[in-house]
């Protein structure tokens, strides 16, 4: 049998030289590793890997190709009170894998055991990582580098934005390519977003639980192989990252910057009886937090958390947002549960994975948005991220919802998370930018369902409605589904305008959840991550156009407006915002701390901002000078508005000072 050269202990994973592959697996407390290679009719050949450096196992094999399916036997003791769970009758993946075949179907031989090691070999069903060659054209590509101030993000899920566009090929909708095709960047260009920010690609699996139901992980949040893109969104597997690269590049040439929402804080392995794909059987000490029994711990809500805390699984993360950045050109990542990030196992805004991002000249120079919490002890972190992060902003979500639907909260409090919640983010040098301002997201009701549900309707997921929140601030407006009278249509029309004007000409970040612009629904499911199905796919031929326009053109004003785009903290005196009651007078304390219902914002001593949230047409006195109401809420030859604005119910407009 042939025997593999030492080789070298980077790159991670398997890396082709042009004359040979070399490999590399990290693993502590492993006594051996073989590196499993595959030819096409299933036969297995086993190489030893024979170097090692520190922690880090790695072999040459000459004349190796791109192509070459592999995968990995790790022995070492199996002792699950210490977290060690070595079976080296389980082919395992690659975590550093580039690209991964086969199927993470809910099969027995995927366990690797309870009490001893299971011994049934799994390599006939087993996910075989793949050797790839990912040379790719990029020509003059260059990242857009948008600026903060100048950002909207559009979340998005890669199969859902496109699979039911009729003016985008049949073969082609849901997949990469849709997303770089010229109907959607044309469609991106008219809505006037800079930045697509995408649901997981990095390859996933289906929670077992999810299979035995007949149902699917959708979202992708629970990830397998975190460098490998994942096929199914590709119309041509076999040319995933040559599909997903040309969309980068499309949109890219468009001004449009694409941001990876990523998984680093669980794995696919999920609890003690879930599969052992990958970093269970690699080295489960090190790359999980093992609580004193050998159990996990479960901080995410997803039966296991990773260990970013380990040097090794720091340099694993750290080395897979740069793969992601350098063959990719990814502008930036959302980071799931991000909290899990700079756990120690108490929450350190200096965690090593931080201080690696801050460190390295390639990652510190993207944008980098955390989602600040975990369910673990002291998750919660909103505002205390290292000054490089965005966070996003629940709370601003939350105030914004409670101003308009629920009426329950005082101008003060709405006024701050306008203002860019500068309680919350105005530390150690962060900017405004620093608030993702959301309504909503891919997690929690859409806007029209915000408008038309009091309650979640969450059935079809299979657990009786009780997962998803129960906190939405939502209000139907007097009858709880989609129908309901004129009256209480226009009544949720007004409202979602309301929340958008609030979204799109506040200081921050607007992020905007992709259907909203449309009007779509999911019919009140408020945790639709295993509905792959019409429930969340985008229904193009029912989109409205009109709210569509209303959208694209709040944001194109968002982009005159300075106060907006320069992203710098308002001073009182300074130009930037005066807030005054509906007699166009400065707000008494009385009013900033219990006053509701009228509210006007002066930004950039030119644009206004009229609210009214109360259920009564009310008179509101504008400022001195004369006042142009401009689009969407008139038209560019509207006449000049002399004093008063005659505020509808649960209406909001903008006017430009002449």
């Amino acid at each position: 049998m042939t025997k593999l050269a030492a080789g070298k202990p980077a790159p991670p994973g398997a890396h082709y030289e042009g004359n040979g592959v070399n490999f590399t697996l990290f693993s502590a407390n492993a006594e051996r590793v073989e590196l499993c290679l595959f030819d096409d009719e299933g036969n297995e050949q086993r190489y030893d890997l024979p170097a090692r450096s520190g922690d880090v196992w790695h072999g040459f094999l000459e004349r190796a190709r791109p192509g070459l399916r592999y995968g990995y036997r790790v022995h070492g003791p199996w002792d699950p009170a210490a977290g060690h769970r070595f079976n080296p009758a389980k082919l395992l993946v690659d975590p550093c894998a580039h690209r991964v075949e086969g199927e993470a179907i809910d099969h027995p031989l995927f366990h690797g055991g309870f009490a001893a090691p299971d011994p049934h070999d799994n390599a006939g069903i087993a996910l075989k990582s793949v050797v790839v060659n990912e040379a790719f054209d990029w020509e003059d590509d260059a990242p857009p580098r948008n600026p903060w101030g100048k950002t909207v993000i559009y979340e998005a899920h890669v199969k859902g934005l496109t699979y039911l566009h009729p003016d985008i090929p049949e073969a082609i909708r849901g997949t990469y390519r849709a997303l770089g095709h010229p109907v959607m960047i044309a469609y991106f260009k008219r809505l006037g977003i800079t930045a697509l920010e995408l649901l997981p690609v990095a390859h996933f699996a289906s929670e077992p639980r999810l299979q035995r139901l007949g149902l699917s992980n959708y979202w992708g949040y629970n990830p397998l192989a975190m460098f490998a893109l994942d096929p199914r969104y590709a119309s041509d597997p076999d040319r995933a990252q040559q599909e997903f690269c040309e969309a980068v590049k499309a949109l890219h040439k468009a001004g449009i910057e694409v941001i990876l929402d990523i998984v680093l804080n669980h794995s696919a392995e999920v609890d003690l009886e879930g599969p052992t794909f990958s970093l269970r059987g690699i080295d489960n000490r090190s790359y999980y937090w093992i609580r004193e029994n050998g159990d996990y711990a479960n901080w995410t809500g997803c039966g296991n958390t990773l260990n970013l805390s380990h040097p090794g699984v720091v340099e694993y993360a750290h080395q897979c947002l740069r793969h992601w950045v350098e063959t990719y050109h990814i502008d930036g990542f959302r980071f799931d549960l991000a909290t899990v990030m700079g756990r120690t196992p108490h929450f350190d805004a200096r965690a090593p994975l931080f201080e690696a991002i801050k460190n390295d000249p390639l990652l510190s120079a993207v944008k980098l948005i955390a989602e600040p919490w975990d369910v673990g002890e002291g998750g919660y972190q909103v505002g205390n991220f290292p000054p490089l992060f965005a966070e996003w902003n629940d709370q601003f979500r939350d105030a914004s919802r409670r101003f308009w639907l629920a009426k329950d909260l005082s101008l003060g409090r709405f006024a701050t998370r306008f203002a860019g919640s500068g309680d919350v983010f105005r530390r150690s040098g962060r900017l405004p930018a620093a608030s993702i301002n959301l309504v909503t997201a891919h997690d929690g009701f859409t806007l029209r369902d915000c408008v038309c549900f009091s309650h979640k309707h969450n059935e079809a997921n299979g657990e009786e409605n009780r997962d998803g929140t129960n906190n939405n601030h939502s209000n139907n407006h007097g009858t709880e589904g989609l129908g309901g009278s004129l009256y209480v249509i226009e009544r949720r029309r007004d409202s979602v305008h309301a929340l958008l004007v609030t979204l799109l000409l506040s200081q921050g970040t607007p992020m905007l959840l992709a259907g909203d612009e449309q009007g779509h629904s999911q019919h009140g499911n408020n945790n639709a991550y295993c509905q792959d199905n019409a429930l969340t796919w985008l229904d193009w031929e029912k989109a409205n156009d009109g709210l569509t326009t209303f959208v694209a053109t709040l944001i194109h004003l968002r982009q005159q407006v300075p106060a907006l785009t320069q992203n710098a903290w308002w001073e009182e005196g300074d130009g930037n915002v005066s807030w005054l009651n509906k007699d166009a007078q400065p707000l008494s304390v009385q009013e900033w701390e219990h006053g509701s219902g009228h509210l006007q914002i002066l930004l950039s001593d030119r644009f206004l901002i009229t609210l009214n949230n109360t259920d009564k047409v009310t008179e509101i006195v504008l400022p001195d000078g004369e006042w142009r109401a401009v689009p969407p809420f008139a038209g560019e030859d509207n006449p000049v508005v002399v004093a008063v604005w005659h505020g509808p119910a649960h209406g909001v407009c903008v006017f430009r000072r002449s």
